[in-house]
């Protein structure tokens, strides 16, 4: 069986571009700045509704937003579709972002990035980014069925445990159905 080089190539492509993709995600769950910047060109443009401008300054207007209005936050993507061209890549992928008010009310935003990709040497990278949001609904602060006080608590910062390598867990062992 003989290696189809071009095929590999367009996987790697494709996954470079995906990569690029999450670190933005996890970039602005951390408010990591130089991690969510590393998901784009520095001379891109990021067209989000309220922000239309550059990386550095959606990074800055994004850890703003979201310090001043959410005690937490998760922003998930999925349903990516990848159409390369060259040295150019054009995706389309579903985001759905779940932010938590300071009194418990969590809004629940729906939509997709409509995203031009880059390879310069070997770094694919955003270029320009659309933020299409399609829905948006809130949820109330009661009724919520896990007591978030047994689990670890994330951080907006790299004292994070997603920074911690190697990662050690180092809580007591219990079993809290036991009684």
């Amino acid at each position: 069986m003989e290696l189809d080089v071009k095929a590999v190539q367009r996987l790697l492509d494709k996954e470079a571009i995906r990569d690029a993709s999450l670190r933005y995600t996890r970039g602005i769950d951390r408010h990591d700045e130089e991690l969510m910047a590393s998901a784009y060109h520095a001379d891109a443009t990021d067209d989000h509704g309220d922000y239309i401008g550059d990386p550095a300054g959606f990074a800055d207007y994004a850890n703003t937003v979201h310090g001043q209005n959410w005690v937490q936050h998760q922003h998930y993507v999925s349903n990516q579709v990848i159409d390369l061209d060259g040295d150019t890549a054009h995706s389309e992928m579903y985001f759905f972002a779940v932010l938590k008010r300071p009194d418990g009310t969590c809004d629940l935003v729906g939509g997709r990035y409509v995203d031009r990709f880059e390879r310069r040497g070997n770094l694919w990278a955003i270029a320009d980014r659309a933020c299409l949001v399609e829905w948006n609904a809130e949820t109330g602060p009661k009724g919520a069925a896990l007591d978030p006080s047994v689990f670890l608590s994330g951080s907006w910062d790299k004292s994070d445990i997603s920074y911690q390598r190697p990662l050690r867990v180092d809580r007591p062992h219990r079993n809290l159905l036991d009684g």
